[in-house]
């Protein structure tokens, strides 16, 4: 498991090294709306920053930025599934960006409708306190379920259309607790240094706000990789296990 921890968070080093151009574009896009933000005045406090959370501007490249988050799921996974070959993370190979395509607008989908979408709950007529707890355990459910799905979020921008939802669902069975702790470990160190660096910024002169959020879009791009890696190098564990191989029967 350290192993697999340890591989995800050097790959992303060497995926930045070996192919800049494409790791620039989640903090690119994140940096786009620090800019928004600024221009907001987002960061001129605390307050300030309450008040301007759902602000339209704000929302729409939020939702930007997630789906500049979701590309790494394409190149990233084959960076760190082929042994780091940045020359087969770069191609765009059928049917693996077809196979790919498929997942990233249903995840694009339901960002959106988490973002602007009404709650599932009350399209089924619960509301109030009952609708939020049917709502966490929505969620919950859902969260659960990802794991399963880990080893098909893999496969398919390798190329490997064998491997859908059940069949991913008997590779990750049995790893489910590995799993949980990889992506934590993954995720969590990553994502509290992004928000200290919000934190950070809230209430100081500009001339410091720039810096800090360049500071925090580079994070960002390395953290949309390990996110990324983290499910990766779990479905590659849990494959290895059952003896099954998430690349195809030929290269894409």
């Amino acid at each position: 498991m350290w192993h697999d921890i340890k591989d995800n968070y050097t790959s992303t080093w060497a995926f930045a090294i070996a192919c800049p151009l494409l790791f620039l574009i989640p903090p690119l896009v994140e940096f786009a709306q620090h800019i928004v933000e600024i221009n907001i005045g987002l960061y001129d406090s605390i307050t300030a920053a309450r008040a301007m959370a759902d602000n339209a501007q704000r929302m729409q490249f939020g939702f930007a930025k997630t789906l500049a988050l979701l590309l790494p799921t394409y190149w990233f996974t084959r960076y760190i599934l082929s042994g780091r070959d940045a020359a087969y993370a770069r191609k765009l190979a059928m049917p693996a960006i077809g196979l790919w395509l498929v997942l990233f607008a249903f995840n694009g989908a339901q960002l959106w409708w988490e973002l602007f979408g009404p709650p599932l709950t009350s399209l089924i007529g619960l509301s109030g306190e009952i609708g939020q707890w049917t709502g966490y355990g929505v969620a919950f459910a859902w969260g659960v379920i990802g794991i399963y799905f880990t080893a098909w979020a893999a496969a398919w921008p390798l190329g490997n259309s064998r491997i859908g939802p059940i069949r991913s669902a008997h590779i990750m069975a049995g790893n489910f607790w590995r799993t949980i702790v990889i992506l934590i470990a993954s995720v969590v160190p990553l994502m509290a240094a992004h928000y200290a660096l919000g934190f950070a910024a809230m209430g100081r002169p500009l001339w410091l706000v720039w810096p800090i959020m360049a500071a925090d879009a580079i994070l960002v791009g390395f953290m949309a990789l390990a996110m990324v890696g983290g499910g990766a190098v779990a479905a590659r564990t849990a494959a290895s296990r059952k003896s099954i191989s998430l690349l195809p029967a030929e290269p894409a």
